[in-house]
């Protein structure tokens, strides 16, 4: 472990921690409350690494809060370990990237971004709550991410076989012409070959069953995943599965951003501007008028985005109010845009009541019963 270290004071302080995360190794600077710095550590990524950053920590007195860069990725685990011991921590975010032949660059490095981290907590501008991931919506957060690189495969291996068929010898070609994917799949899995391919077609063929069993056994992983995440998300929130237009895949998007403790989110504005359809300003003289936001979480917005194109096609009540707006001169565009938003706090008022569901001590206010009777 690297230490540079100042000399501590007689009285005791409060410490806080800024700490810039890396796959290896995590840089901390420590500051007193009056901003001064205390000094530098490096500690590896390793439970005993993080033991020894406390150590250190303590050594300059109590330890009030930890700001860290990337909680969700390089930071989990330093995350994890500070909330098990009681720790407070923010989550900071990260330095914009600035160009190499600029001045400004020259002075960054991992103690100043770690240092920047801790001032960023000293002066209140880092008070995101960092996502617990402890719980069920992790889950889902995990077998999510196998799903999609399975369904990205399996793309591409459907990619793949009608590149074949395309090049394939002409008679071997005029078998397969005018076959689905499915049925594609279905008949390439099913070609036998006497011994090792000899000329191009039992080459093709061989290649063609072997991307073709490749596509069923991700499909069975598909199909196998799919299975979990609907459990884990009936589980989690079934009130949200319920709500005309939202399915599984959507609900579960919507859950990751959220988090296991949703109620880091301050308002059901914070969770609006956080999926990217809280309205943007864009009036000019006489004009009065909002924009989209093209910000904030993009899988999200997208979830929002499908959800509100479903009930437009099949729920009456949103059916009643685009005509409304539409009578009113509203483009099809600012409908959806108004439409995202209103969903957004109806999901939002859900998401808190599930959440404090299943906290043994989470408050019932009336958002929450307000929430409940709504989703039902």
């Amino acid at each position: 472990m690297r230490t540079i270290s100042a000399e501590t004071p007689n009285t005791e302080v409060a410490v806080i921690l800024g700490v810039d995360t890396h796959l290896d190794f995590h840089v901390a600077v420590a500051l007193d409350h009056l901003g001064r710095r205390l000094g530098e550590s490096s500690v590896p990524t390793t439970p005993k690494g993080y033991e020894r950053l406390l150590r250190w920590a303590a050594g300059f007195g109590s330890l009030r809060c930890v700001g860290v860069e990337g909680t969700s990725s390089y930071g989990a685990g330093l995350t994890r370990h500070l909330r098990a011991r009681g720790i407070e921590v923010l989550e900071v975010e990260r330095p914009k990237h600035r160009r190499r032949s600029s001045r400004r660059n020259l002075q960054k490095s991992d103690p100043s971004d770690a240092e920047r981290a801790a001032r960023a907590v000293l002066a209140g501008e880092a008070s995101g709550v960092p996502k617990s991931a402890d719980g069920c919506v992790e889950m889902i957060r995990t077998l999510r991410a196998a799903r999609r690189s399975a369904m990205k495969a399996r793309t591409q291996a459907a990619n793949q076989l009608q590149a074949l068929r395309v090049t394939a010898p002409e008679q071997l070609r005029n078998r397969l012409r005018g076959l689905s994917t499915k049925e594609l799949v279905r008949v390439a899995a099913r070609f036998r070959l006497a011994g090792d391919p000899t000329d191009v077609p039992a080459a093709t063929k061989f290649a063609l069953r072997s991307v073709a069993r490749r596509y069923e056994t991700l499909s069975a992983e598909i199909a196998e995943l799919d299975a979990h995440l609907g459990r884990l998300v009936e589980q989690a929130a079934p009130e949200l599965v319920a709500l005309p237009g939202i399915g599984t895949d959507n609900a579960a998007t919507l859950l990751i951003v959220a988090g296991d403790n949703p109620k880091r989110l301050a308002s059901e504005a914070s969770f609006a501007n956080l999926c990217g359809v809280s309205p943007v300003e864009a009036s000019s003289g006489k004009v009065v008028r909002h924009r989209l936001n093209r910000g904030g979480n993009r899988e999200a917005n997208r979830a929002l985005y499908m959800i509100c194109l479903a009930r437009m096609r099949r729920d009456p009540r949103t059916q009643e109010y685009v005509a409304r707006r539409t009578q009113e001169g509203k483009s099809k565009r600012e409908i959806i845009r108004c439409l995202k938003r209103y969903l957004a706090r109806e999901v939002y008022r859900v998401l808190i009541f599930c959440g404090a569901r299943s906290s043994p001590t989470g408050p019932r206010d009336e958002a929450h019963i307000d929430a409940k009777s709504y989703a039902a």
